[in-house]
């Protein structure tokens, strides 16, 4: 499981780095005269009253020869022609722009004003031979560029570099990590001294303490990239694949080990008497199912990651990929919940009982947080969908694993927990602890 762990985070580090490209809202590269239709060169989420879109061309006369310009539509315009049952001419969809600026002058600047709410706006480049079918010029010369979008500051200066969707993260960030430090410098001694110790939850606490490890490692680089973000518009790619590769390791992690727990615990069920403690039970069968899903979800992410290359570690439900991904989640949380569910059913001992209710609380509230945040972010705005999922996901997961931690702590002095269904997370128990029982 270790190995292939380490394969998929190659798999889906390199696929980051390999799609990332020009990210980013300052972008740099080539326009280039073809023909057949225009496609969005940027999107933005512009805000308030005075943002601004720069452009620098370093060839005026070759712009001024193709009669080239920028075209800014509102997304949900554009897409409402796009949609439209009218047939509608490529130039007749063009000319409908809400603004446009000719592409004359070494460097330029256009300001939109009076805008009510934040919305997404689509730039376009044209020239006169977009709209002409099968155009083909290898002689054309591109036009090398460098475009900034930019919205307004607190004080209306147009100098932030987020759009809408982005604006509060770079701050929400900057806390967790705060509060992920102060953890640390209280908690720290006391959790290696734990696990130090050993014990029963032995294993286990040291699996939630690398997810832990993990998470604080993924908000740590979003808080870096995001810091060079707010400077250039860039930011900082390496730091925002590594923050996502991060998050993918913490949810493989968190589901082979609360599967494996569960799946172990039913298995020992129907193998063992209720009169005898639980025992490690490890069958073909329970291995082959915790790694036939930790692989799927697996794939289902690098699919996402795929699918979707702007920089979030949680996406929204509008790609196949994450709509499987969230449907699998979904059928976690049920099938986790039903099994844990006649386990509580039988259970005679009130503190076992507990043990497994709060254990579900936690199982239940890591899978189903994404698919909940994500049907909850239909309610609100396009710009407003991305902070709720990623800084609901973020927090919820957080306080997940705060459950967890608690319940094996409390726990780890006085319960044998030896039913987990993978030989690679062992929960051994000390030779001094096999004689007694608990419960």
């Amino acid at each position: 499981m270790g190995r292939l762990l380490w394969l998929l985070c190659v798999a889906v580090g390199s696929g980051r780095w390999w799609l990332r490209g020009a990210q980013g809202k300052t972008l740099r590269g080539r326009f280039p005269s073809a023909g057949g239709g225009a496609q969005p060169a940027a999107r933005f989420q512009f805000h308030g009253d005075h943002a601004v879109l720069y452009i620098r061309i370093n060839n005026v006369a070759a712009a001024v020869e193709k009669e080239a310009r920028l075209h800014l539509f509102q997304a949900q315009e554009w897409l409402n022609l796009q949609d439209s049952t009218q047939d509608h001419s490529c130039g007749e969809k063009l000319s409908k722009a809400q603004l446009t600026m000719p592409m004359n002058l070494t460097e330029q600047n256009l300001t939109l004003t009076q805008i009510p709410y934040p919305e997404t706006w689509y730039v376009f480049y044209v020239d006169k031979f977009t709209c002409e079918e099968n155009y083909e010029n290898s002689e054309s010369e591109d036009i090398q560029f460098e475009m900034v979008l930019l919205n307004p500051d607190a004080e209306g200066n147009p100098l932030d570099h987020f759009s809408a969707g982005e604006s509060g993260l770079h701050e929400f960030f900057f806390l967790l990590v705060l509060a992920y430090f102060v953890a640390a410098c209280i908690y720290a001694q006391s959790l290696w001294q734990t696990l130090k110790n050993g014990g029963p939850m032995h294993t286990v606490l040291k699996v939630l303490s690398t997810v832990l490890l993990f998470q604080a490692g993924s908000a740590f680089a979003n808080y870096l990239h995001f810091s060079s973000y707010a400077k250039d518009g860039i930011g900082a790619p390496f730091m925002g694949s590594l923050a996502e590769l991060c998050d993918i390791v913490c949810q493989i992690q968190m589901l082979y080990l609360l599967l494996s727990l569960c799946m172990g615990w039913m298995i020992g069920r129907m193998k063992k008497s209720q009169s005898r403690p639980l025992q490690w039970d490890s069958t073909p069968a329970s291995t082959g199912i915790a790694v036939v899903v930790v692989v799927t979800q697996s794939i289902l992410l690098i699919w996402e990651q795929f699918e979707d290359t702007n920089h979030h570690s949680y996406h929204s439900h509008h790609s196949l990929a994450s709509g499987l991904l969230i449907g699998l989640r979904v059928c976690l949380s049920l099938s986790l919940a039903c099994g844990l569910y006649q386990i509580i059913k039988v259970e005679r001992s009130t503190l076992k009982r507990e043990f497994y209710i709060t254990f579900a609380k936690g199982c239940i509230l890591w899978f189903l947080c994404h698919p909940g945040l994500a049907t909850i972010s239909v309610l609100f705005r396009d710009y407003q969908r991305e902070k709720v999922i990623t800084i609901g996901v973020i927090l919820c997961q957080s306080i997940s694993i705060v459950i967890l931690y608690r319940l094996f702590l409390s726990h780890s002095l006085y319960w044998e927990v030896s039913s987990l269904s993978s030989v690679t997370l062992p929960l051994t128990v000390a030779s001094g602890h096999k004689s007694r029982h608990y419960f």
